[in-house]
């Protein structure tokens, strides 16, 4: 999948690569509480990543890779 930026209440909060559907389904529902934070009615939405957001997820990949991390272990980065 691309490059995905997840919205809360329509302010960009994180910068993730899910994997398929299934995988940014499963971050949607078990980040809820950390996503939300204080406001646990907050809606929560996705769209694709601008460039300026795109940038910083390759930035922290960039530098994931640089201490031997993995592809597969990396998901995402907060804004």
């Amino acid at each position: 999948m691309q490059v995905t930026t997840i919205l809360v209440n329509d302010v960009p909060k994180v910068v993730i690569r899910p994997n398929d559907r299934k995988d940014l389904a499963r971050f949607l529902r078990n980040g809820r509480s950390y996503l939300t934070g204080d406001a646990p009615d907050a809606e929560l939405s996705h769209r694709p990543a601008d460039e300026a957001e795109a940038a910083r997820w390759r930035s922290a990949y960039q530098l994931h890779l640089a201490w031997g991390g993995s592809e597969e272990w990396f998901f995402g980065v907060p804004l």
